[in-house]
């Protein structure tokens, strides 16, 4: 089966996941430390802001899908929601790992997978990130790619494919940045050699004030 996760559902998820592995005394999570687990600071990227409705819609998709289920027990006052990755994919804790920061911090080097991933799971090197790494990838569908090498980078990143992935990532700032005109660029370099042209004749006129005092 295909996922389109959005990034509220990925968020859920991935926090559901790495609160299972870290804090099982706490897990499954009632909705209030579902929502504290989405917006908090550290190891999320980017850091949201999610409410009650918010994280209660998404969860609700994701049961649809199978992906979490409600978990409260009989005698429990308050509802509960746990994960079902492994349920329905029969991860290695390495494999889960991996997926989980991947849905809480987006695309990642090897290197900071394994720095990142280190609560959850101890890779002993490298090679074991991309052992894992393969496996994901080699799933039916696949569950992560390598996205093209950014300019200037020395290592390819991945991303996981729960949710839709775009093959050449724009960032908000390029979205909405003003297009720059032939006629403008032109404009902005009459502009600085006419700026030029008065500092130095500004040196000229110092120089020469400067040389009357020898004269």
């Amino acid at each position: 089966m295909n996922y389109s996760l959005n990034d509220v559902e990925a968020r859920v998820l991935g926090a559901l996941v790495e609160k299972e592995i870290t804090t099982p005394e706490y897990y499954p999570l009632s909705l209030n430390a579902l929502v504290n687990a989405c917006n908090q600071k550290s190891n999320r990227e980017p850091v949201m802001t999610l409410d009650e409705d918010a994280v209660r819609t998404a969860i609700r998709s994701l049961n649809d899908l199978g992906l979490t289920r409600f978990a409260s027990s009989a005698d429990s006052r308050v509802g509960k929601y746990e994960h079902r990755l492994n349920e329905t994919f029969n991860f290695h804790r390495h494999e889960i790992a991996i997926l989980c920061v991947l849905l809480l911090r987006g695309p990642q080097t090897p290197g900071e997978l394994r720095t990142r991933t280190e609560r959850m799971y101890a890779f002993e090197g490298l090679e074991s990130v991309h052992n894992a790494l393969n496996l994901l990838a080699r799933r039916d569908p696949p569950l992560v790619k390598v996205l093209p090498r950014q300019p200037g980078t020395k290592e390819s990143r991945y991303v996981h494919l729960l949710s839709p992935v775009s093959e050449t990532p724009v960032s908000v700032a390029e979205q909405h940045a003003p297009r720059e005109s032939s006629g403008d660029r032109l404009a902005a370099m009459q502009s600085e050699i006419e700026a030029l042209r008065a500092q130095v004749a500004d040196l000229q006129q110092e120089f020469a004030a400067f040389r009357k005092q020898f004269d």
